[in-house]
């Protein structure tokens, strides 16, 4: 790694609190929710609020969050552990390992049921991340916790493999079955292959809509609230 993109991938781990938002408070709960019915094309609530896997999950995640960041009083510790434990179930039923606070607003999974999704707690994604089946934000080998950062508009191709405390940049494309082994803290690029490197200068620009943009107009036009 070159030492200006050393430089920068130091300064994105230090502050990658503050880059990668989680809910801390009811209307950040409110936002995420909508901005993730959005990112996921959901036009009516009926049927879908009952037949949408994905939906379903994305809402439950949501409502954990919500209830281990915000509501931190004792009294609400066993509706917290009945949460995380109905979440796990659904893990397991869709085949997902997703913990809390690890994807901002606008998530969009892409499918449930075809292959597992998976990410490790200390991982950090930022909004509107659009991710495929097959793939895994892991740690590298014989470390505990030490997982990527991944800004916003993410991209995530299918059977993607994500390896270590990478720093991966906005609006970045990851090309299907690419293992990522190193930074790439640009922005607006694809990456791709095995191991992954930099394959063309657009990145995810054009490829789904970026939902926190909508609603964040929205907003602004007073269409919600």
């Amino acid at each position: 790694m070159s030492g200006g993109s050393a430089d920068l991938h130091d300064s994105i781990i230090r502050t990658a609190p503050e880059i990668i938002s989680v809910i801390r408070s009811k209307e950040d709960y409110r936002f995420y929710l909508e901005a993730d019915r959005i990112a996921l094309n959901i036009q009516s609530w009926f049927p879908q609020y009952f037949t949408h896997e994905v939906w379903r999950f994305q809402r439950r995640l949501r409502r954990l969050e919500y209830t281990k960041n915000c509501r931190t009083s004792i009294l609400f510790r066993p509706y917290y552990y009945y949460l995380l434990w109905r979440h796990t179930r659904a893990e397991r039923y869709l085949g997902f390992q997703i913990p809390p606070n690890v994807f901002g607003a606008g998530l969009s999974i892409a499918h449930a049921h075809l292959g597992c999704v998976g990410a490790c707690p200390g991982a950090r994604v930022g909004e509107n991340c659009r991710i495929h089946v097959g793939v895994q934000i892991a740690t590298k080998a014989g470390t505990h916790g030490v997982c990527a950062t991944i800004g916003n508009n993410a991209f995530i191709g299918p059977n993607v493999i994500i390896i270590g405390d990478q720093v991966i940049g906005d609006d970045v494309a990851i090309g299907a079955g690419a293992v990522v082994t190193r930074s790439f803290p640009e922005n607006g690029i694809t990456i791709g292959g095995v191991p992954a490197k930099k394959i063309a200068d657009k990145g995810s620009q054009g490829m789904y809509h970026r939902s926190t943009d909508i609603l964040r107009q929205r907003v602004a036009e007073g269409k919600w609230k």
